[in-house]
């Protein structure tokens, strides 16, 4: 049986079985980050939380911005405010030394160009697009810390360079009739599609920028694998089996409820994952649309590797941006890769190998100089580009992966298949809350589990 989500009724899991089924509600939770992210790592530590009263739903006409959204997104931007928040990202290397190799990867097509920085935060990707040699760069940011963005831009004498430009960007304007040739942003969230910061992206491309111009990431492609976690299971719920000697196992529901009826954004490793994943959605930065991204939605069918308990299934992605140059692109490849070695190729660094090359930027100033690691396919000279995984077996990032864990385990064989389909949605209590509706089937288990990242 199916609940609505997104409109009033809380996320909740029915599991059906040969025998029968049964259901419960389960009550929302607040998370951290100023739109409520609840965060922890696989050793199932969880920080404290504060309850939020859910936003009323609200049907705008078309082409009307209801003043409920604009009050939701002032919260939104009111978060990005925070020093913190663009703290964490920035020491996320993983992160910003791939925007700051793409860049510098991509100084051919920068250099002497006019870029648009889609949610700049402190500046950071400006300025390395300022050393790459661009010729222009406007820093939009719609929060405040657009102020300190000024400052920092200013201390680093880029000023003639970077223009920080601070409001919505689909509300501000740029002197530049021609168009621009950059677009980059950093806007992947939460399972990629949490925030919804790429819809801003897509108003910008559209808007500004030039026809064959460059996105900065190029493409992007959401996962899913069942995964296994017994120790989240061992500290969350089987704690209470027995404290202190006393039988405490009437709290197992609740405990249920209250460890898993939303997300979990844990980092998990490549150990806990049972099968190859699956993708659920490959976006194209240059052509996708803003309805294409509204409704996700994926069938999936996978088999267990091993024989484990079913405990949840995990989402993460990556973002490519681009090949190097048109020429790159056009080189023959010797290949022909089917859909199942590509897939492969994705989840394997096997065949990549690091080379690295140094830009000085900002008019031949060799203090602005930086070097960057180019990540190349050897099987295949069309696919050399840079790359930011989230995936288990990489280097861990804040986005870390997001997990959806089952309420009642399913141990699983090896071999055992999983199927199943899952929906990704914006809701509508707040564009930016993902609606998450997943069913899974395994043995003699069928099971809906629906739920709000908010």
């Amino acid at each position: 049986m199916e609940g609505k989500v997104g409109n009033g009724t809380r996320p909740r899991e029915k599991t059906t079985t040969a025998g029968g089924g049964g259901g419960a509600r389960r009550p929302r939770r607040s998370r951290v980050k100023g739109l409520g992210l609840r965060s922890s790592t696989s050793s199932g530590a969880q920080p404290s939380t504060v309850g939020v009263s859910p936003t009323p739903a609200v049907v705008a006409k078309e082409g009307v911005v209801s003043s409920n959204f604009r009050e939701q997104d002032a919260a939104y931007f009111h978060a990005y405010s925070h020093l913190g928040v663009h703290e964490e990202m920035i020491k996320d290397r993983a992160r910003t030394d791939a925007y700051r190799d793409a860049i510098c990867f991509h100084a051919d097509a920068i250099r002497d160009k006019v870029v648009v920085d889609v949610g700049c935060g402190t500046g950071i990707l400006s300025i390395f697009c300022a050393f790459a040699g661009a010729r222009k760069v406007y820093a939009v940011e719609a929060s405040s810390i657009s102020v300190q963005a000024k400052e920092v831009v200013k201390a680093n004498s880029l000023s003639d360079i970077i223009t920080v430009v601070h409001g919505r960007v689909e509300e501000v304007e740029i002197e530049e009739e021609e168009g621009v040739d950059v677009i980059v942003s950093e806007w992947m969230g939460y399972a990629l599609l949490y925030e919804s910061m790429f819809s801003s992206v897509i108003n910008a491309r559209d808007r500004w920028l030039k026809p064959g111009g460059l996105m900065l990431p190029s493409y992007a492609t959401l996962y899913m694998a069942p995964i296994t976690n017994s120790l989240k299971y061992a500290q969350s719920i089987d704690f209470w089996r027995n404290v202190y000697g006393i039988d405490m196992s009437a709290m197992l529901p609740l405990a249920k409820q209250i460890s898993f009826e939303e997300p979990c954004i844990e980092t998990i490793m490549a150990e806990n994952v049972l099968s190859w994943p699956v993708v659920i959605k490959h976006i194209d930065c240059n052509k996708v649309t803003m309805r294409e991204l509204d409704a996700v939605y994926s069938e999936f069918c996978v088999s267990s590797m091993m024989k484990a308990s079913l405990h949840g299934f995990a989402l993460w992605f990556d973002v490519s941006f681009g090949p190097r140059s048109p020429a790159a692109m056009a080189a023959p490849t010797t290949n022909n890769p089917t859909k199942e070695t590509a897939a492969a190729d994705m989840q394997s660094d096997s065949s990549s190998m690091d080379s690295s090359t140094t830009l000085s930027g900002g008019g031949g100033d060799e203090a602005r100089g930086f070097k960057v690691s180019i990540r190349q396919k050897e099987k295949n000279p069309r696919d050399e580009c840079i790359i930011l995984s989230t995936a288990p077996e990489d280097p861990p990032t804040h986005w870390a992966q997001t997990i959806l864990y089952v309420y009642d385990p399913i141990e699983v064989e090896q071999d055992q298949l999983i199927s199943g389909s899952i929906a990704l949605s914006k809701s509508r209590e707040n564009p930016r809350f993902l609606n998450i509706h997943l069913e899974y089937t395994s043995g003699n288990r069928h099971c809906v589990k629906e739920s709000v990242m908010q």
